[in-house]
Formats: structure tokens, C-alpha cells, sequence
């Protein structure tokens, strides 16, 4: 038996590779294969840090008898759903057709054609009341593929046509008009809060990041207040890992507790967001700050791989003292930790969702003054753009140690890569971040709003692609992502095709992202942005003023007595800086210490807009470099009389410049 998937990018893949069962990679391969046997395929998909797929993987997949069954019957494909996100979004809508109890590990049963005819979740080894054994599960499928296969192939033609028709409908939905009321939204959202424990619904609970944003983007007091009660339930919960700060993935109970303990880099990138505009909206609010300050470290510290690049996740199950149990490590403390093994982490460095995080971290370091956090993100932005990006803005979706995967990359990973790239160079003053992530949109425009490639190529031969997909789950869709990038793109160039590209490709979600608000918070989010005007904060520092200037403004703001710490590298917050730096006090010092206070009290007033505004900042070289890459918001932006100098702008039209806070406040 050929070993297919020693060598496979996945490391879930190679979680499977001593397996007897005689697996093949997702592709043609496998469907020829199938073809020239007559046999169904199995398309067996998980992922690494998938407590109930290591369970069948040890159960069932290694049992001998068991595989020389499935291997003489079936052709046995496994597959990452994080590393081929469009067949696990293809079959889990199939395997729908067969069980209400969607999820993983998910087993479907298809035609040498890819067409499915049933589809499960977990099977146990031995048969519980109302759950057969995978084995009986083989037995019924490979009858009715001996000896009813002209029912089984309608079946199979049917559910490929239900999937097909359910494109065609999303494709051609009536283009709504934009939405400008979100009341009615936040309304049905509070139906949903848990008003003992916090959070929407029951158990199992999980922390529905995309909706958190919506309501800290919308802002009025009804939506922050829902937000803010959720994220402090969180924050004091056991979903947050007290020693090294990430948050799990969901709560088994309603309370928060008994968490499920796989850490996903996207749930934390996007709490880290979550966190970040909560407290620059209400600095007072410490235990947002030292959520926000946890996160980052669980994604720096833990998270980040040497190249630069954010592992996708990190696994539940752990040895301790000799025991693989899940959970076990997370309940040690530091100190007990420091003698164990920790959990393994999916090392897959995935495009998107470092783009997720490269944003996150941008906008935090910028908000908490925390250059260090500003690197890192650097770090992964240099990696990304190295290994996965190529000339004229195509992409790959996945690697590790270095290896590229041949899966595709999908519209989310265009857009979320592409808007992390353009967060950070707001905030770092770098025009090739900017152009980079320009190139990406641009890429996907090109291609008619769609990942430049055509998509999957096994999927696409099958007639089975996917073509649109607005669901959001845990995290933003394609479209959504892509939408938000364009967005942002508009507020730093002017033009107006990106603008144009959000609206026509969001229009068409109004109905279904109204009617249900929980599963589209990252769609709402950048509706809120279409309903507004574009409201621009763009702070220029003289060319003069670099490392040792920011350091003497911070100094100037610790000296004054009010500032008030962030970490361990000295930095101030904006609150602090405020207090320290406004105009109160200002005219008694010497001139030096008075521009380097007035200087920390503009930055700091800046940080308080990015929950409302795009907030960029460069120095005047580098405005210079943007506005002549087409960035228009930076055309023309000076430090005037060699002081910072901020701008704020309503649709690129703007005020009179600040250097002082109350200059950048006043009505």
C-alpha cells in the first residue's frame, strides 16, 4: 500500500499517514482511481485540532480489519477542511441533505464523479442506540452501491442539482437597497443575549467575533452595550486562557465554562479587534485592555513560527504526565505548565487567516502604542508576501516549513490578506504593504469579484464549484472580506470602483443578512461603513522625528504624571497620554518638553478615533511615497512647522490640520 500523505503539506494529513486505511490526497487521482475500480469514493474531511476527528482516526481509521474493508469497497480520500475550504463547504452543503448533525469529522459518500449520495458525521466503532458503527455504515453503503445504484445515482444527481440551483438563487438575488436603519438588527441581537452568563444562546457557546464587530463599528449606545456585556463575560470566563491569553474555540456549558480547548488563530485575531476598538472607545475599561494585551501575546508568543508566519491553530489534546488528555495542559498553571509538553500546533500557515491576524495586530499596536506588536505583524506580512504571493496578485493558500500547497486560494484569502496588508501599512507608513494588498483586490476585480484561478480544479471539472458563498460562520466570508478590503481601499486612494465593487457585491446579501443578523456580523460590519460617510484621521510626523522623538513625547507624557503604562516596554496609553499631554500645563514648560507633550497628546487623541474612523499615519517621506503610488488620502500631507500634524477628513475633504488635541476635537 502506496503511504500518500507522509509527505502532505497538512499536518492533519499526516496525523492520518501510518493509518492501514489506503488514503489518498484530495484530487483527480483519487476520482480516476474510483473510475477505473467502479467503486464510491469516501471524502473524509477534518482538521488537526479536531478533538472527535483524532478519535476516529485512533478508533476507527486504525482498526486493520475495518480498513482492508473500506479499502477493498471504497477509494478513501482525506481531507483538511482549513487547506481545501471549498470541498468541505461543497459537501458539508450535501451532507446536509442526509443529517441535521452537521460537522466533523464529516464522512461523505460520492460517485466516482464527486457527486454526493450520503454523508455523516462521527461514527463510533461499535453501534450506540440511534448511532450504527462506521462498519455498518460501509456495509449500507456498499449494498446500495451493488445492488440499487441506479436509485443511488439519482439520489446523487439530485442533491448535485439542489446545490447547483441553490448558486444559481444566491447569484441571481434581488439587489437590495443599502441598509440604513440597524436598529431593528441590534434589537433581534438582544433577543438572542444570555442575560445571566452573556453571549447569544445556550450552550454550546461560542464567541460569534464577526457580530461583535458590527455592533462596536455601529456604535450607538444599545449595540456597544451589548458588545461590551459580552466581551466582559468572556474576558472573566474560562474560555480565556488565564496564563497565555488566547481564547478556545467555544463553551460546552452556558456559563462559559468547560471550554472546547483548540485555539483558533482566526477567533483571536478577530477578538483581538473586538477587544482593541472596545477599549479605544472607553479607555477606562482595563479589563478590554488586558484581554487585548493577552491575545496578542498568545499570538506572538505562542502562535507566531520562526519564519513569521501564524500557525492556524493549536491543538486540545495534550500529554500530561504521560496521559493524552484534552484540556489537560490548559488546566495547569504556569508553573506546572513549564514541566509539560504543550499542545501541538497546526503549523499550516494559512493566507487568510494571517491576514486576519496581521490586521488585528496592526490596529492594536498602533491604538496601545505597542510598536513590538507592530513588528511582529511586519514579521508575517514579509513571510506572506515571500511565500505565498506572486507577481500580478495571485496567491496561494496555504504552507508550512517553506512548502506551498497546490489548494487554491479563495476569495477570503484575497480579501483578508489583502485588507491585514493594507491595515498595516496605515498604520507603519509603507507603501509596499499598501501596493501589495491594492494588487490583490485589483487581481480579484479583474476576475469578475472572484479568486483569481477559477477556484478548486477538481470541484470545477466536476461541475461542483462554488461560486458564491456569503456564510460566515466564525469568521468573514469571501465576499464580505473582500468588500471590507475594497472599502478601505477607497478611503486610501479616492477611487471610486472599490467603493462601487463593495456596494454591488453586498447589495444582493440586504435580505438575508436583515433577516438573520447573527450569521452575517462581517457583512453588517461593512454595511455600516457603506451608510456613513467616510470619516479619515491621517496623522503626519516630521521626517525628523523618529525612534528617539516618539520616545521623548512619551517621555515628556510619563514625566507629567498621568500616563499610565501598557506592558513592559514603557509605551503609554492614549487615555494616560491624554490626560498627560493636553494643553493643561503646557505653557509653563520649557518649549522642547511642551511640543513633545503637546506631540504625545495629538497621538494619543488619534488612537481614540480608530473605532470610527480609518486612522493612518506616515511621515512626510513616507506620504510623499504613497500619494505618488496612488494612495490618495496622503497627497500633500505635511508636518506643519515640523510638528506632528493631524488631518481629519469626511470623504477626503478635510479640516485645518491639528498639532494640538483640542485642535483635532473642536466642532
Amino acid at each position: 500500500m502506496t503511504n500518500r500523505l507522509a509527505d502532505a503539506i497538512s499536518p492533519y494529513l499526516r496525523s492520518h499517514a501510518e493509518n492501514p486505511v489506503d488514503w489518498f490526497p484530495w484530487g483527480e487521482q483519487a476520482f480516476a482511481a474510483a473510475r477505473e475500480r467502479d467503486v464510491p469514493v469516501l471524502v473524509s474531511i477534518g482538521y488537526s485540532t479536531c478533538h472527535w476527528c483524532h478519535v476516529m482516526a485512533r478508533e476507527t481509521f486504525s482498526d486493520p480489519a475495518l480498513a482492508a474493508y473500506l479499502n477493498e469497497h471504497f477509494v478513501a480520500i482525506k481531507v483538511d477542511r482549513e487547506e481545501h475550504p471549498e470541498v468541505d463547504t461543497v459537501y458539508l452543503a450535501a451532507a446536509g441533505a442526509f443529517t441535521q448533525e452537521l460537522g466533523w469529522p464529516l464522512n461523505v459518500f460520492v460517485t466516482p464523479e464527486g457527486k454526493a449520495f450520503y454523508g455523516g458525521t462521527y461514527s463510533p466503532p461499535t453501534p450506540l442506540p440511534g448511532h450504527p458503527s462506521f462498519q455498518q455504515v460501509l456495509g449500507a453503503v456498499t449494498d446500495a452501491w451493488t445492488t440499487h445504484r441506479s436509485d443511488v445515482l439519482v439520489s446523487a444527481d439530485q442533491v448535485a442539482d439542489a446545490l447547483a440551483a441553490g448558486q444559481q438563487g444566491l447569484a441571481a438575488g434581488a439587489s437590495g437597497a443599502l441598509i440604513d436603519d440597524f436598529g431593528p438588527l441590534v434589537s433581534e441581537l438582544a433577543q438572542y443575549e444570555d442575560v445571566q452568563f452573556g453571549g447569544f444562546g445556550g450552550a454550546p457557546k461560542f464567541p460569534v467575533a464577526p457580530v461583535l464587530r458590527f455592533l462596536l463599528e455601529l456604535g450607538s449606545p444599545d449595540a456597544t452595550a451589548l458588545a461590551t456585556r459580552m466581551l466582559e463575560a468572556m474576558a472573566g470566563s474560562e474560555l480565556r486562557d488565564g496564563v497565555e491569553g488566547g481564547f478556545f474555540r467555544y463553551a460546552t456549558r452556558r456559563d462559559w465554562s468547560e471550554p472546547h480547548y483548540e485555539r483558533m488563530l482566526y477567533d483571536n485575531a478577530l477578538l483581538l479587534d473586538a477587544y482593541t476598538m472596545l477599549w479605544a472607545r472607553e479607555p477606562s475599561l482595563e479589563w478590554a485592555r488586558d484581554a487585548a494585551s493577552g491575545i496578542a501575546g498568545f499570538l506572538i508568543d505562542v502562535m507566531q513560527l520562526p519564519s513569521g508566519g501564524f500557525a492556524s491553530a493549536q491543538d486540545s489534546e495534550s500529554t500530561v504526565d504521560g496521559a493524552r488528555v484534552e484540556g489537560g495542559y490548559y488546566r495547569l498553571d504556569a508553573a506546572a505548565r513549564a514541566g509539560q509538553t504543550p499542545p501541538a500546533l497546526d503549523e499550516k500557515v494559512l493566507s487568510g487567516w494571517n491576514g486576519l491576524a496581521i490586521g488585528a495586530l496592526a490596529q492594536a499596536s498602533f491604538v496601545f502604542a505597542r510598536e513590538d506588536w507592530s513588528r511582529a505583524a511586519e514579521h508575517a506580512a514579509d513571510y506572506l508576501l515571500g511565500a505565498h504571493a506572486a507577481p500580478g496578485g495571485s496567491l496561494v493558500r496555504a504552507s508550512i516549513d517553506g512548502r506551498v500547497s497546490s489548494a487554491a486560494a479563495t476569495l477570503e484569502d484575497y480579501g483578508m490578506l489583502s485588507e491585514g496588508l493594507l491595515r498595516l501599512a496605515a498604520v507603519s507608513g509603507s507603501a509596499r504593504y499598501a501596493m501589495a494588498g491594492q494588487m490583490l483586490i485589483d487581481a480579484v476585480l479583474d476576475s469578475g469579484f472572484a479568486a483569481p484561478g477559477g477556484g478548486d480544479p477538481v470541484l470545477r471539472s466536476q461541475g461542483l464549484a462554488v461560486d458564491l458563498d456569503p456564510s460566515e460562520g466564525a469568521y468573514p466570508s469571501g465576499t464580505s472580506a473582500v468588500a471590507s478590503a475594497c472599502l478601505l481601499l477607497h478611503s486610501l486612494t479616492a477611487a471610486s470602483r472599490y467603493r462601487d465593487a463593495a456596494v454591488a457585491a453586498l447589495a444582493p446579501l440586504t435580505g438575508e443578512a436583515q433577516a438573520r443578523p447573527i450569521s452575517f456580523g462581517a457583512t453588517l460590519q461593512v454595511f455600516v461603513k457603506l451608510a456613513r460617510p467616510a470619516e479619515q484621521l491621517v496623522l503626519i510626523e516630521p521626517d525628523s522625528v523618529g525612534a528617539a522623538g516618539a520616545a521623548d513625547a512619551a517621555g515628556a507624557a510619563d514625566v507629567s504624571g498621568g500616563a499610565d503604562a501598557v506592558g513592559a516596554t514603557g509605551t503609554t496609553s492614549a487615555a494616560g497620554a491624554i490626560g498627560a499631554a493636553g494643553e493643561t500645563g503646557v505653557a509653563g514648560a520649557p518649549e522642547s518638553d511642551a511640543r513633545a507633550m503637546a506631540a504625545a497628546g495629538l497621538e494619543a487623541a488619534v488612537r481614540t478615533w480608530t473605532a470610527a474612523a480609518i486612522v493612518a499615519r506616515a511621515t512626510e517621506q513616507e506620504a510623499r511615497t504613497l500619494a505618488d503610488a496612488g494612495f490618495e488620502l496622503f497627497a500633500d500631507r505635511v508636518a506643519r512647522d515640523g510638528q506632528p500634524t493631524a488631518y481629519r477628513c469626511f470623504d477626503f475633504v478635510c479640516r485645518l490640520p491639528a498639532t494640538m488635541a483640542s485642535e483635532l476635537t473642536a466642532p
